[in-house]
């Protein structure tokens, strides 16, 4: 991601609380200190598909933030 919002693009990463350090630590050495990160609730791999529906309904709101700051909406 931290490509993509070098190229200018938009982008939103979607990470895990446990990874949000590295997620960070990775945006920053990378360049790109304000790569917006979305914090969901972990685990998620090998989940039941209503923990990951939960997941996914934690993310919404938050990317459709982001997206909001990012397009001035």
């Amino acid at each position: 991601m931290t490509q993509v919002r070098k190229r200018g693009k938009p982008a939103v990463v979607i990470c895990s609380i446990p990874f949000v350090t590295l997620a960070k630590s990775t945006a920053r050495v990378n360049g790109v200190p304000d790569l917006p990160l979305v914090r969901i609730d972990h685990p998620l791999g090998g989940m039941a598909e209503a923990v990951v529906r939960a997941r996914v309904e934690q993310a919404v709101p938050q990317v459709l933030a982001q997206i909001r700051t990012i397009f001035n909406l």
